[in-house]
């Protein structure tokens, strides 16, 4: 009996020793590959191993040398307003430099569908359900996405280039400063007036359609011009919309741009939505 309560108490403590190993938490960096595309994600795991989990995408970064820098910045901003403590977060350092904006759907496509079916075996957890946010290009990247793939939901803050024809036009006429963005479609389709539909087919108003899960679209009233001017449309088509999930607005009076990390009424939109899903 003695040589018995021995054995059970070392395969006691055995499991006990496994069973905190498997729940310990971390962040890391790592390569995320599917159908040989790949891209670096950032992995903030909590202490439980049956997880639902919120998959990030940062905004603009003009250099891939600071996209884990933002990708970072992201995950801690989007953690720090989540109420949830026990949800998986996945923070997607997706490229921009030497690429027309819009081709680096494929990076964060990648990502979601590594998510979806191969992160479960590879970081030894159980996924559960699956949200999607973005900040601004981040934003426009979960509203293309979500035309995509099946989610249980998605948040965009600011989501933009709404409007690449109205934005690289006051660029041509030098209204407004250059960027790489519109000096790289020019360099490629020619100007605004010569090819518009090239501009707007990368505008992300020619996504408001076919939304195969629900939104949730925050926008400050206060952002720039540029993305005020062409919201009201955007918003109106969105509402058109006759094969979507379904799409709720959540305008900020006061909010600027950041206005989902800087608006309480944000960010409560931001939690109730994750929550009643």
């Amino acid at each position: 009996m003695k040589k018995l309560s021995i054995i059970l108490l070392l395969i006691s403590i055995f499991y006990k020793a496994n069973a905190k190993n498997t729940t310990d938490s971390y962040r890391k960096t790592m390569t995320a590959s599917y159908n040989n595309i790949s891209v670096d994600v950032i992995v903030d795991k909590p202490s439980n191993d049956d997880l639902d989990v919120l998959v990030l995408f940062h905004g603009t970064v003009l250099y891939d040398e600071n996209i884990l820098t933002a990708a970072n910045k992201t995950l801690d901003k989007f953690k720090a307003i989540l109420d949830r403590k026990d949800m998986l977060l996945i923070s997607v350092a997706y490229p921009e430099e030497n690429m027309i904006l819009g081709d680096n759907i494929k990076q964060a496509e990648a990502a979601l569908l590594w998510i979806k079916y191969k992160a479960s075996q590879e970081l030894g957890i159980q996924v559960k359900k699956i949200f999607m946010a973005g900040h601004s290009q981040g934003g426009y990247i979960v509203t293309r996405l979500n035309t995509m793939h099946t989610t249980n939901g998605v948040i965009a803050n600011a989501p933009g280039p709404l409007n690449l024809v109205y934005r690289c036009e006051l660029e041509e006429k030098g209204k407004i400063k250059q960027s790489i963005n519109c000096t790289k479609l020019r360099n490629t389709y020619g100007s605004t007036d010569s090819n518009p539909e090239a501009y707007m087919q990368r505008s992300l108003l020619n996504f408001t359609s076919g939304f195969k899960s629900d939104i949730l679209f925050v926008q400050g009233l206060k952002d720039s011009p540029i993305q005020l001017y062409s919201w009201p449309a955007f918003k109106q088509k969105i509402l058109n919309c006759k094969d979507c999930q379904k799409t709720v607005f959540a305008e900020i009076p006061e909010g600027e741009h950041t206005s989902l990390f800087t608006s309480q009424l944000a960010q409560l939109e931001f939690n109730n939505f994750i929550n009643q899903r």
